[in-house]
């Protein structure tokens, strides 16, 4: 351990990040310094285990050395391009991305929300030049407790007032209705309908998942109607069900999928939007970019973290490892426990609400060397690496068991 470390070393970091930085989170109280594989370490030398994987980011661990060997190559050689001259890595990136995931296109930004609103956009010209809805008229539909991120137009269709209620006015032209119900789906759909915007499990909401078959009518809703379908796996996607697309459990191909986070492996922000030659061809120069969107470093870090996905398997270790973590803690007995749920990796423990919320747990799993994060109040999400072995769970277990069951 460093020498330097001593208890009050902690407390210095978090006194300058409150005094200097916006206050736009609220982290538990650890200050990490080093990660490998499932585990990450602070500044005072103890170890925990991560199980928010950097909500789906690290489903290939914390610094996979295949990922930061391309990172360190690449970054001796060329890290930044623009998009106005070409480079030798993001051929290969689309090659990969499109012959890993079945579409014949992509087009690669940077964070998740610039892969949605780039979605949007595409969807809005897909509805004026192919669909022939009438000029800035076009409609999306959203789910109600949806995350898609941030910015302006995407707060728009949120329904939970904290991301929302400080930022207005807001952008037009998108429907709310019910998660889960396809029926309403069906009802919203009129003549300006460009799309349906979802995510195929709601995490940031709760990991909220649909019943059997909601995907599946949904995409037939659109088919019948001439509605694009676009998922949005920033967070489920690259492996984090069980499946390398949660929408592959019921056999649905969206007309537009967006990806992000376990893109890059954790390493750095990469994003895309992913589509057949028909949708995402329509983008014309000019239209549509992003100074750091596709530069080579980028490219070279999604190549090996998309390598990392396929070599090791991660999809089909989620789904086994997942599916023996969520039956390990459906089977603890616990007085603050309603509802224990999720698919792959990514589990949602939901308290009564008498239990005083999700953030004395989580503050409690810390002190037990578990590192999870509570979502919408009452909800412990339990999302760790993908690469997780069963005696890493096994050492979690009895710990969460004691956390669900303090006073």
């Amino acid at each position: 351990m460093d020498t330097e470390t001593s208890p009050r070393r902690t407390q210095e970091y978090i006194s300058l990040e409150e005094r200097y930085g916006a206050h736009n989170y609220h982290p538990l109280d650890v200050v990490l310094t080093r990660g490998e594989g499932v585990w990450v370490y602070d500044v005072e030398g103890r170890r925990y285990l991560d199980c928010l994987s950097a909500y789906s980011a690290l489903n290939q661990g914390h610094v996979h050395p295949k990922i930061l060997q391309a990172m360190i190559e690449q970054a001796q050689k060329l890290t930044l391009t623009s998009r106005a001259f070409r480079n030798d890595q993001l051929p290969l990136f689309y090659q990969e991305l499109s012959e890993l995931s079945g579409y014949e296109m992509s087009l690669p930004m940077n964070s998740g929300t610039e892969a949605v609103e780039t979605a949007l956009k595409l969807a809005r010209k897909w509805a004026y030049e192919v669909k022939g809805v009438p000029r800035y008229q076009a409609e999306i539909i959203v789910a109600a407790n949806n995350f898609h991120g941030r910015t302006i137009s995407i707060i728009s269709f949120s329904t939970e007032a904290l991301y929302r209620d400080a930022f207005g006015p807001f952008t037009p032209g998108f429907v709310i209705v019910p998660y889960g119900d396809a029926q309403a789906v069906q009802e919203a759909i009129n003549p300006q309908t460009a799309a349906v915007l979802l995510e195929p499990i709601q995490g940031e909401a709760g990991v909220i998942v649909p019943p059997a078959g909601y995907l599946r009518q949904v995409a037939e809703i659109c088919r019948q109607h001439h509605v694009l379908l676009i998922a949005d796996e920033i967070q489920t996607g690259l492996g984090r069900t069980g499946r390398l697309f949660a929408c592959d459990h019921e056999g649905v191909r969206p007309d537009i999928l967006i990806l992000g986070k376990a893109l890059s492996g954790g390493f750095y922000p990469v994003s895309a939007v992913l589509a057949d030659r028909p949708i995402l061809g329509l983008f014309r120069p000019g239209e549509h970019g992003s100074t750091f969107g596709g530069n080579p470093l980028a490219a070279a870090i999604a190549r090996a973290a998309l390598r990392v996905i396929r070599e090791e398997r991660l999809p089909e270790r989620a789904a086994e490892m997942g599916a023996y973590f969520l039956e390990q803690l459906m089977e603890i007995p616990s007085p603050h426990v309603k509802e224990v749920r999720g698919k792959g990796l990514l589990i949602g423990v939901e308290l009564k609400p008498e239990a005083g919320g999700a953030r004395r747990f989580c503050e409690a799993l810390r002190q037990e060397g578990i590192l999870a994060k509570e979502t919408h109040e009452h909800v412990i999400r339990f999302a760790p690496p993908l690469i997780i072995r069963r005696e890493e769970i096994d050492w979690a277990l009895p710990r969460i068991r004691r956390v669900l069951n303090m006073p």
